[in-house]
């Protein structure tokens, strides 16, 4: 038996006026997600557990089946580890976003999706000025980059900056949680505030202000943490061999620490622009050769954290008809039966732009079971499903026939 995961990051949601009261789960035109709902089986998980942030990172964690209470070190050195760097003892990686500061204020936690090149020149240019014996920049894929700090202490409260937009930047800088973490932070705070002053003039945003857009002024880091300590997947339930697509450096990282290949598609952006077509045909060849593909789209996230309804409802019809549809319709003629996973991380509801930790609805069609008597695939639906409400690792074992 061959398994698929196909995760539609921040898809769930809440419902809204403009939709009738519907989600845009519930509103978008979904016939091959709503075929294998009818032919599965459905439940609701909560993929953060309590005391935890809704994040990419733990959610994405909890799904893969690992206990974010003891193998979660922070998403810097998730990231790392699909960057190519290696964190050693004594560093602490952070996760370092470019965002726009408008006003004194967060005006977007992206500088407007920055392009890669533009994004790179910047990373560059901050490593060259600021990059020394204790702070280091490495780039990354857009607006999400890299920084690692030697010596520094974790004991620091951060906050993502997708969870403020419009806050006071001096309102949400780093603060220690403990007296032995206050030079870390002071150090950090420094750190932005300088790039601030280095970047306000830089040619790339003096090119982007004048196009209209908004300029990458401003570092932001955030999720620190040390070199994790992870099981992987063929430890906990028994893979042989198994891949990750993503065009997000986070999830490539937590695939690598649990042993999976990162498969690359040309044109994976992140966006709703992504190549839907391209990770659908990578994740069908790699299931020819692999027992186990974790398919990760974050197109739907990215619109919530918009508030963008309209490009929500669409990014979940590109999910159906680009990626699930000619997925199901490949590994339906195998002889090998397939069983595939259909669900977000957590939910990203357009109406506060960021996450929240509510249950998801996911699906799990397996070819050779009977499904349950849910006909549509939605938060509401799911509720009703024969898995009923799911938590921490239950997930991976009902999709690896564990429990």
């Amino acid at each position: 038996m061959k398994r698929i995961i196909i995760l539609g990051d921040g898809m769930a949601d809440e419902p809204i006026a403009a939709l009738g009261g519907k989600t845009p789960l519930q509103a978008a035109h979904k016939p091959t997600i709503d075929k294998l709902a009818q032919l599965g089986k459905n439940g609701v998980f909560s993929t953060v557990p309590d005391g935890f942030k809704p994040g990419s990172e733990i959610a994405n964690m909890t799904v893969l089946g690992y206990d974010v209470r003891t193998e979660f070190e922070g998403r810097g050195s998730l990231e790392a580890a699909s960057i190519g760097v290696a964190i050693q003892p004594g560093e602490m990686a952070m996760r370092c976003n470019i965002i726009c500061v408008e006003n004194g204020n967060i005006k977007n936690h992206s500088a407007g999706h920055i392009s890669n090149e533009e994004a790179k020149e910047l990373i560059e240019y901050l490593q060259e000025k600021l990059g020394d014996d204790v702070f280091t920049f490495h780039n990354g894929i857009s607006y999400r980059h890299l920084l690692v700090m030697k010596g520094g202490d974790k004991r620091i409260n951060c906050t993502p900056p997708h969870d403020v937009p419009g806050t006071p930047v001096k309102d949400v800088m780093v603060e220690a949680l403990v007296p032995e973490a206050a030079e870390t932070a002071r150090l950090l705070n420094e750190l932005t505030l300088k790039s601030q002053e280095l970047l306000k003039d830089h040619p790339v945003n003096l090119k982007r202000m004048a196009a209209g857009k908004d300029p990458a002024n401003s570092i932001w880091v955030w999720s620190p943490g040390y070199k994790p300590s992870m099981q992987t997947l063929a430890q906990k339930v028994g893979i042989q061999s198994g891949a990750v697509i993503s065009a997000v450096d986070l999830i490539k990282g937590i695939g690598i620490y649990a042993g999976l290949e990162s498969i690359e598609v040309e044109g994976a952006t992140g966006l709703f622009d992504t190549n839907y077509e391209g990770k659908a045909q990578a994740a069908i060849e790699a299931l020819k050769t692999n027992d186990f593909v974790f398919l990760h789209v974050e197109a739907s996230d990215e619109a919530g954290h918009e508030g963008n309804v309209d490009l929500k409802v669409k990014t979940i019809e590109y999910l159906d008809s680009r990626i699930v549809k000619p997925i199901y319709d490949a590994v339906s003629a195998w002889d090998e039966p397939v069983t595939i996973a259909i669900l977000p991380d957590h939910p990203t509801p357009c109406a506060i732009k960021t996450h929240t930790n509510a249950p998801v609805p996911f699906i799990i069609y397996n070819p050779t079971q009977a499904g349950d008597s849910v006909q549509v695939y939605d938060e509401q639906a799911a509720q009703q499903g024969a898995y009923g409400h799911v938590s921490d690792n239950e997930f991976m074992q009902l999709l690896f026939d564990k429990k």
